[in-house]
């Protein structure tokens, strides 16, 4: 029977500093001293011995006890001659045998003497330092250290705070002995800085025309047969082919396990235990991380699936072809599995989007020489005065210099757009359901359909560390059987400061928007001030592009500023599990971005334009400053431009600079301050242990920043598509090469990351559905109040004349007589040809009894408005709930599987228990090798 449900592996430890580097551990775990049913559970070696390495270090004041009675011996590093031997460098130990799974580091403190010589090396590069501390491990002379009695006594407390650290490894590493671990130290020291037939037909002759998009990972197996596979324990290892004991488990699966021992084996101290992550934040160890396979380049790489990744997944050579994702699950574990196949899925739903996208787009483009409202505003002859855009400075303007942005506008706000609204609403319930049927077979496939339903998620190490200074400070009457826990009124403080600051954070971020208005406000009348006719061609185009710019730019510093603050609040809070830290931490960071990335698209949809006031009674903020109108064609078009700014801006600023251009750039100034030659450099780098390869990596941070930004941008192309129907089309091509962008970044320039097993992407598909309900409310907003959609068909089929659009400029535009202008907010100069301007405004004439006041003709369109939001609103929920309802969750044959394999696993067992009780009642043994089933699909 295969096993594809379980986590055995080994630990791998080497130390290094900032200072002076450490000896490394490495452990491993025999396949057969470990089980798991419930969760992963470890049991002690029966058949392998813990090997602790020989106890050699430079300073002498690591202490550790060699048991001789339990340990095998292990292989000198040097030869006869005292040289160094050449060892295998992938990841196996000194004997070249046994793999290691997991690396431990850890820092030792110099003396100032040598700390002080030290330092004259520490700004030579790191390989200057590694090739020093590689070549002085075939010395075997012991340092000579002078130290200086003057600053013996001020060293005296961190010597204390050093051997603390080295009592906790002492004991912790004794404890993973004891659990069976196999502990290996590398005394190499060097300083680091840090369906029905037609279906079946149907999708056969598919499968055959995109085979050349799949990519080629290894030996095909057919795809209607499936392995049985079954959670590994000790107890059922009789189902199980233990016959390669050392491939049992593949490498991913082994680390997984030795994370979950360093997580539960302690050190102690009384009242309360910590494990490895608690030792990391205490500084204790400096780093803890499994082993990449092997190398990815170079003739004598051996074949491994890192290098077997980057040749069919991290390459920008095969962007047009399907992830590997059986592999990238493989290799990474299950949860960066699932989010690149929901990052595969998501790409691929956004293919129909941009096409109909782009469809719509070239609609605007084919009808905006018909367009009547556009002809009317570029027809010279109609000779609308228009009333100033600002005070005193701006001058009346003539209707048709607004001809280009009201063409402009056409191509994004026609009747094509409610038509794309509605597309793309039902789009994003498509792509839920799609998900959630391609997420089930992805369970099914990895066996993960019952996972969960067991699973304990411990407890955190701070949490544990808090409930321990609680029992400590309560009263020594209390009784002890009482279970101690953090309450709310513990976190009371952690939570008032998490809202004081998140409300703090969001008005901040109103404050800046604010202050965007406040330049384009300003800079408007500058440019109107301003003697150079340059300035003063393109007014609203200078003023709307470098706006746009400004934001994003303030959007993407603070979204690196939020996700400090929003895991300190987090920290702060103590959550009692991984998991409700990892919830607590998304759902602020997502507030915080959400509100910085839409509060300014969210001012030109609904508010901008309409807190404005009228000619002569205008609104004013901050003294002076008269609020911003729209153009006459409307808002849509700056909204238009705010989005494809910042979606542009934020992906090529986001995935160029900062996921591209600081490594590269990190690793111009490693190379400018080696003094090695690149040649060097590569001979360097072949000597390598693979620990010492991947100690240069970058840490793992989760994969967490990837889904927020994806969840981002999945809000550009669905709240505001109305008014962006391209929005879909550059989401398509970023993510064409995110995919490839972030695969590079796991193979090439992370450490591996430790294999999580989770059945789901979590927290994450509920913001989704967030998302898309508000989406539908959004766009219907948009539609009905930002577009000019209402007020065409109102004037259309209830006051034109002739039932078409002509006439349809005139009847949006107000008078008004220049003679009431307030002191001292008319143009100056006079023009004193003109007695009445226009403005935009459903108002009543100067002539009129009721002058200037809101005529029938505004409150009839805000009527129609709002039935548009509320039957929009209905009419495409009930769509979607109905696609929801149509589209079963649960694909029907792997529901079916699902009960089959139930099916045969129970007679496998009731025929494995009966061959058991046989043969031993003949004092026989069944082969292990026998119980492998194969499942096919009907």
């Amino acid at each position: 029977m295969e096993q594809q449900d379980e986590q055995v592996g080994g630990l791998s430890h080497h130390g290094s500093s900032q200072d002076l580097g450490s000896p490394p551990i490495s452990s491993f775990e025999p396949g057969e001293s470990s089980q798991q049913e419930d969760g992963t559970v470890m049991r002690r070696s029966e058949s392998y011995l813990p090997v602790p390495g020989e106890d050699k270090n430079l300073d002498g004041d690591f202490n550790g006890k060699t048991r001789n009675d339990e340990s095998m011996p292990m292989k000198t590093l040097y030869a006869s001659d005292g040289s160094l031997l050449h060892l295998p460098l992938g990841p196996y130990f000194s004997d070249g045998q046994r793999r290691v799974d997991y690396v431990l580091t850890y820092g030792i403190q110099k003396p100032s003497a040598i700390r002080r010589q030290s330092s004259k090396l520490s700004d030579n590069g790191y390989f200057h330092r590694l090739w020093r501390s590689l070549s002085s491990r075939s010395s075997r002379a012991p340092l000579q250290l002078k130290e200086d009695p003057e600053v013996a006594a001020t060293e005296q407390q961190a010597n204390y705070h050093e051997d603390d650290k080295r009592f906790k490894r002492e004991e912790f590493e004794q404890n993973l002995q004891e659990m069976g671990l196999e502990l290996e130290k590398d005394e190499g020291v060097y300083e680091v800085k840090q369906g029905s037939n037609l279906v079946e037909k149907i999708r056969l002759f598919i499968h055959k025309v995109t085979d050349p998009l799949h990519p080629k990972v290894g030996p095909k197996r057919p795809e209607d047969v499936k392995s049985l596979s079954l959670p590994f324990s000790k107890e059922k290892q009789h189902l199980f082919d233990l016959s390669d004991r050392d491939k049992f488990f593949d490498s991913k699966t082994r680390s997984s396990i030795v994370y979950e021992v360093l997580k539960r084996i302690r050190w102690t101290r009384p009242n309360y235990s910590l494990g490895i992550t608690s030792l990391l934040a205490n500084g204790v160890y400096t780093s803890a991380y499994p082993l990449h396979d092997g190398d990815i380049d170079g003739v004598t790489a051996e074949p491994n699936d890192r290098k077997l990744l980057f040749e069919e997944w991290a390459s920008y050579s095969v962007f047009y072809k399907y992830q590997p994702i059986g592999l990238i699950r493989k290799y990474f574990g299950e949860k960066v599995g699932l989010y690149f196949a929901w990052l595969g899925v998501y790409t691929q739903m956004l293919i129909p989007a941009a096409i109909v996208g782009v469809i719509v787009f070239l609609y605007g483009c084919a009808t905006v020489d018909d367009n009547i409202p556009s002809m009317e505003i570029c027809d010279p002859r109609n000779n609308i005065t228009m009333c100033p855009l600002c005070d005193s400075v701006c001058s009346y303007w003539k209707l048709e210099t607004a001809c280009g942005t009201a063409r402009a506008s056409h191509l994004f706000d026609n009747p094509a757009t409610v038509f794309f609204s509605i597309f793309m609403a039902l789009w994003a319930v498509l792509f839920m359901e799609h998900w959630k049927r391609r997420q089930m077979r992805l369970n099914y496939v990895w066996d993960l359909t019952d996972y969960g339903m067991e699973e304990e998620d411990h407890n955190r190490a701070e949490y544990e560390l808090r409930v321990a200074e609680k029992t400590m400070r309560q009263d020594q009457g209390a009784a002890k059987d009482e279970k101690v826990k953090l309450t709310c009124t513990d976190r009371m403080p952690a939570y008032l400061t998490t809202v004081v600051m998140m409300s703090f954070m969001i008005f901040i971020t109103f404050v800046i928007a604010f202050g965007v208005i406040l330049y384009r406000i300003s800079i408007k009348t500058a440019l109107h001030l301003s003697t150079y006719p340059a300035a003063r061609s393109n007014i609203r185009a200078t003023v709307k592009t470098t706006a746009a710019i400004i934001n994003v730019i303030v959007i993407i510093i603070l979204d690196e500023i939020y996700a400090s603050i929003a895991r300190w609040l987090t920290t702060l809070e103590v959550p009692k599990t991984d998991k409700s830290f990892e919830e607590r931490l998304i759902f602020k960071t997502f507030i915080l971005k959400f509100v910085n990335a839409f509060t300014p698209i969210v001012y030109l949809a609904f508010f901008r334009g309409r807190l404005v006031g009228r000619p002569g009674k205008y609104l004013y903020v901050v003294g002076s400053y008269r609020m911003e109108e729209c153009a006459h064609a409307g808002c849509l078009m700056e909204l238009c431009i705010q989005l494809c700014i910042t979606m542009l801006g934020k992906q090529l600023i986001q995935n160029n600079l900062f996921e591209i251009g600081i490594p590269k750039l990190k690793k111009l100034l490693r190379k400018r301050k080696s003094e090695l030659t690149s040649k060097q450099e590569e001979e360097l780098h072949k000597t390598l242990k693979r620990y010492e390869k991947d100690h240069v990596l970058g840490p793992f941070v989760g994969i967490n920043p990837e889904y927020m930004e994806m969840i981002i941008q999945f809000g550009m192309v669905t709240l505001f598509v109305a008014s962006f129907p391209l929005a879909p089309l550059f989401a398509l091509l970023n993510n064409i090469i995110e995919i490839r962008l972030d695969a590079k970044k796991f193979v090439l320039e992370l450490r591996r990351p430790i294999a999580s097993k989770v059945k789901d992407i979590g927290i994450w598909y509920n913001l989704l559905r967030g998302l898309s309900k508000v989406a539908v409310i959004v766009n219907a907003f948009v539609i009905a109040f930002t577009s000019d959609f209402v007020p065409r068909l109102v004037y259309q089929y209830t006051y034109s004349p002739d039932g078409t659009m002509h006439g349809f400029v005139n009847h949006t535009l107000s008078y008004f007589n220049v003679s009431d202008f307030q002191n001292g907010t008319e143009p100056n100069p006079p023009n004193f040809n003109v007695k009445v301007c226009r403005y935009k405004d459903y108002r009543e004439p100067p002539w009129s009894n009721t002058s200037y006041e809101l005529s029938k003709e505004f409150w009839a369109i805000l009527a129609v408005r709002l039935a548009f939001v509320i039957v929009f609103q209905n009419v495409v929920m009930l769509m979607s709930d109905f696609v929801d309802w149509l589209i079963p969750d649960i694909p029907k044959d792997i529901s079916f599987q699902i009960h089959k394999e139930k099916l045969l696993m129970l007679d496998h067992f009731m025929k494995e228990e009966g061959r058991r009780r046989d043969n031993h009642n003949h004092d026989g043994y069944t082969s292990p090798s026998s119980a492998r089933l194969l499942l096919h699909f009907h």
